[in-house]
C-alpha cells in the first residue's frame, strides 16, 4: 500500500519507520532540511510514561493564577484575540475535573506504556543508539501539599501497575547523588523507576535513516500546501513539488496540523503550546543528574543526555511566536543551578524553543477520521517523544489492517466530535479544498 506521511518529527518518522517494516510504499514529505528539526529537536529527553499527565485537572486554574505571578513562573500567558487559543482554554477549562482527569490520565498512561515497551523492543532489535538511559524519573517536591497532592496520581499508577516508589530526602539523594549538597530545598520525591531518557533529536535522524534503509523515502524542502478531497477520500496532497497520490495519507504535523485539516471541516483542537530549554556541558559528572529530575514548583525538568544536561520547561501561550525570551532562559539557568549547582557550564549554554501540539485534555489524536483513507497522528503535547514509538506502532497495525495490541477507545478525533463530523456532513464542503 501507498501511504504519504506528513511531517518527520519523532511521531512522522516513527509511522513512517514502522510503516515500512509492515511492508508499505512510505513517502514522507517535510519543509525542513531534515528529521527532528522542529519540536523533535532539543525537548526536555523524558520518555516518561509514569510522567503522563494531562495539564488540566482540579484546581489547576487557581494554581495556573499562582504560576502567573511567580517571578520563574511555569506559564506564561500573552495577551492575544486569537479566537483558536480561547476555545482552547474554554475546552481545557472543561476538562479541569477529577473524573475527566481521571479518564484523560488512564488514556495517555495507556498509550505511554506501550510505547515505552515498543521503544525497547526496537532497541533490542535494531541497536539504535541516542544517548539512552533507563534510570527512571525523579519528580522532587518544595512543599508537603505537593507531596499529598500526589494521592490521585498514585491511584492512578497502581491501576495500571506502573511501578512507583515514595522518597524521602535520603531516598532520593541515593538515587541521584548529585542532589546532596541541596536536599534540603525538598521535602521528598516520587520516583518512577520504568522511565526512560534519550536524545530526541538522535533518535529521529537514527530511525530515519533505518526506515530509508527499508524503503521509505523522504522528501525534505518540500511546503505542504493543502489536502485535495472528493466526497468522503483524499485524492492527493499538493505541495510545492507537485502533487502526491497515495491509497493512504497520515498527517503528523504537530501544532501545524489543524490549518491542513480546517478546509476539511475536520476540527482539531491542537494549540501550540511554546516550550523552551537550554543544553548545558557537563563540568562534573558526579554533582550532575543520573536520569532526569523534575522541579515540581517550576515545571521544568533536569535531563542528563550523554556529556550534557537538558533543561526543558515553561508552557508559554503565544500562538505560533518561536522567538527566544532571556526571562525564560533565566528561569531554566536558575533550576539547573538551584538543583546542580555545580553540575554545567550555564554560561555555555544553547537556548532553544519549539511548540509542543496540546490537546485541551492532554490526549493525543491517533487513528482514523471520517475521510476513509485520512488518519491522524498529532497532539502528543509534551509527551511526544514519549509516546512516538508506540503511536507508530498502532498506526502501521491499523493502515495494515491488524488489530492493535492496546485499547484505542478515546485516543481519536471522535470523542471530539459527539456524532456530528461525519463523512456525510463533510462531503457538504466540496472537492480540491
Amino acid at each position: 500500500m501507498r501511504v504519504v506521511v506528513l511531517g518527520s518529527g519523532v511521531i512522522g518518522t516513527s509511522v513512517a519507520y514502522y510503516l515500512a517494516r509492515s511492508g508499505h510504499e512510505v513517502t514522507v514529505v517535510d519543509r525542513q532540511p531534515g528529521a527532528g528539526l522542529e519540536t523533535s529537536f532539543a525537548n526536555a529527553g523524558e520518555v516518561s510514561p509514569g510522567y503522563s499527565s494531562p495539564w488540566a485537572g482540579p484546581g489547576v486554574p487557581l494554581k495556573a493564577i499562582k504560576w502567573l505571578l511567580m517571578h520563574h513562573r511555569p506559564l506564561v500567558v500573552k495577551p492575544s484575540l486569537d479566537p483558536a487559543l480561547w476555545r482552547w482554554m474554554l475546552k481545557m477549562l472543561g476538562n479541569c475535573t477529577q473524573a475527566a482527569y481521571a479518564v484523560n490520565k488512564s488514556r495517555m498512561v495507556r498509550l505511554a506504556e506501550y510505547s515505552r515497551d515498543c521503544l525497547r523492543a526496537l532497541r533490542d532489535e535494531t541497536g539504535i543508539q541516542y544517548d539512552d538511559r533507563a534510570q527512571g524519573t525523579l519528580q522532587l517536591f518544595r512543599t508537603q501539599k505537593q507531596m499529598d497532592a500526589t494521592a490521585q496520581d498514585i491511584e492512578i499508577l497502581k491501576q495500571y501497575g506502573v511501578p512507583f516508589e515514595v522518597l524521602d530526602r535520603a531516598g532520593f539523594v541515593n538515587i541521584e547523588p548529585g542532589l546532596a549538597e541541596t536536599q534540603h530545598k525538598f521535602v521528598g520525591a516520587l520516583r518512577l523507576p520504568g522511565d526512560e531518557t534519550g536524545d530526541c533529536f538522535k533518535f529521529t535522524q537514527s530511525l530515519a535513516i533505518m526506515a530509508q534503509l527499508l524503503g521509505a523515502q523522504f522528501r525534505y524542502n518540500v511546503d505542504i500546501q493543502g489536502l485535495d478531497f472528493a466526497g468522503d477520500r483524499i485524492t492527493g496532497v499538493r505541495t510545492a513539488a507537485g502533487v502526491l497520490r497515495a491509497d493512504r495519507y497520515v498527517v503528523a504535523l504537530g501544532s501545524y496540523s489543524p490549518k491542513l485539516l480546517k478546509p476539511l471541516g475536520l476540527d482539531v483542537p491542537v494549540y501550540p503550546v511554546k516550550g523552551f530549554s537550554i543544553t548545558v556541558p557537563i563540568t562534573d559528572a558526579s554533582a550532575s543528574p543520573e536520569s532526569t529530575v523534575m522541579d515540581e514548583t517550576h515545571k521544568v525538568a533536569v535531563t542528563r543526555l550523554g556529556d550534557r544536561i537538558r533543561v526543558g520547561g515553561t508552557a508559554q501561550l503565544s500562538g505560533f511566536d518561536l522567538n527566544l525570551y532571556e526571562a525564560r532562559r533565566r528561569t531554566l539557568e536558575f533550576v539547573v543551578s538551584d538543583l546542580f549547582p555545580r553540575g554545567g557550564d550555564v554560561s555555555r549554554a544553547e537556548f532553544w524553543t519549539g511548540l509542543r501540539p496540546m490537546t485541551p485534555d492532554g490526549t493525543p489524536i491517533v487513528g482514523a477520521t471520517p475521510y476513509g483513507n485520512l488518519m491522524l497522528s498529532t497532539g502528543h503535547g509534551t509527551l511526544g517523544w514519549t509516546m512516538a514509538a508506540g503511536t507508530g506502532r498502532v498506526m502501521a497495525d491499523l493502515i495494515s489492517g491488524r488489530e492493535p495490541e492496546i485499547s484505542m477507545e478515546g485516543l481519536g478525533i471522535e470523542r471530539y466530535s459527539r456524532g456530528r463530523a461525519t463523512p456525510a456532513r463533510l462531503q457538504t464542503a466540496g472537492s480540491n479544498a
